[in-house]
């Protein structure tokens, strides 16, 4: 079955640069969600003043990935114990977040994140955010596969390429 799922790791050129090459991952998108409008623009987002996050909106084949699954792709890709930054991308939109689409999505998630702060997988605990979605907005066009079209930008190759070559070493086994 196709489904959707809508996480936020910092970045979306990042998180949508990973995701890309799952098996079962059919599209990811980069866009904005969780705000207080119904549009908006990277511009003003990146003010950190319109509450929306970053994200990453994946469009999935449950029968061949799991959400479960991404998730585990999720909580490698960032650090979910960072509140509202991830490295020195610093501010509300690059929050740790969670966007459900149902409940079954709200459950695995909250059940995974409290899995991992039982656990004490990381030092610190765990900030990532589970919300319902709301007032989603894709992104501006020049935002999708902006790493891939764009791999010198100095973001891209010091952030962005780092951060994925790490996690194509781990994810192997789960790359198309």
């Amino acid at each position: 079955m196709i489904k959707e799922a809508t996480l936020g790791a910092g970045c979306f050129w990042c998180i949508e640069a990973c995701y890309k090459d799952v098996k079962g991952v059919i599209s990811v998108f980069p866009g904005y969600s969780g705000g207080d409008s119904e549009t908006t623009t990277y511009k003003e987002v990146c003010t950190g003043e319109t509450g929306h996050a970053e994200i990453a909106r994946i469009t999935f084949d449950d029968e061949i990935i799991s959400f479960e699954q991404l998730l585990e792709v999720f909580w490698f890709v960032h650090d979910p114990t960072q509140l509202n930054k991830q490295g020195g991308d610093i501010g509300t939109q690059y929050r740790s977040v969670i966007f459900y689409h149902d409940k079954d999505q709200r459950d695995v998630a909250e059940s995974y994140k409290l899995k991992l702060t039982n656990e004490k997988v990381w030092e610190n605990p765990v900030v990532t955010e589970i919300s319902p979605l709301i007032n989603y907005i894709p992104a501006e066009d020049y935002h999708n596969d902006y790493f891939k079209l764009n791999p010198e930008n100095p973001y891209c190759a010091s952030v962005v390429r780092p951060k994925v070559d790490k996690f194509r070493k781990v994810f192997a086994d789960k790359l198309k």
